[in-house]
C-alpha cells in the first residue's frame, strides 16, 4: 500500500482560457499563485490557492475535446469546497447570474449542499461545513 499524505492539487482543462481564469479568481476566489505560457505547447499554465494552499493547476490546450457531464460517465465527477454559510454563497452565485441548484440536504451527515457549473461545465459542489 503506498503512503500518501494529502491531495496535492487538481487539474483542469479549459475551453476557454480567459474565462476560465476570471471565473475561478473573480467568482471562485482563487489566488494566482504562478502563470506560465508554454509557446511548444499553445498552452498555459495556472497554478491556483484557495486560502494560500496549492490545489488547482488550470491548463489550456488548442481544441480540448469537450468533458461527459451529463449522463454522468466514469471519471472525476465533480470537485467540492466546504463553506460556512450556505445560502449565502449561494445568493452571491445567483447575484453573478450563475445557475445553482436548490439547496439539498445529505441524507446521511444532514449537512446542506448545492451544485453549480464552471465555465466548461465541470460540477462544482459547495457543502457547508
Amino acid at each position: 500500500m503506498l503512503s500518501l499524505n494529502k491531495i496535492h492539487h487538481i487539474a483542469i482543462i479549459c475551453s476557454d482560457y480567459e474565462k476560465s481564469k476570471k471565473f475561478y479568481t473573480e467568482v471562485l476566489g482563487f489566488k494566482i499563485i504562478k502563470e506560465v505560457y508554454r509557446k511548444e505547447r499553445d498552452s498555459y499554465k495556472l497554478d491556483l490557492a484557495l486560502q494560500n494552499y496549492y490545489c488547482i493547476e488550470l491548463f489550456s490546450f488548442p481544441n480540448p475535446p469537450k468533458r461527459m457531464s451529463r449522463p454522468e460517465s466514469t471519471g472525476l465527477r465533480h470537485i467540492a469546497f466546504a463553506v460556512e454559510n450556505i445560502e449565502k454563497e449561494r445568493e452571491k452565485l445567483v447575484q453573478l447570474g450563475i445557475t445553482v441548484e436548490q439547496i439539498r440536504v445529505d441524507e446521511f451527515t444532514q449537512k446542506k449542499f448545492t451544485f453549480f457549473e464552471d465555465p466548461d461545465a465541470l460540477p462544482i459542489e459547495l457543502y457547508e461545513e
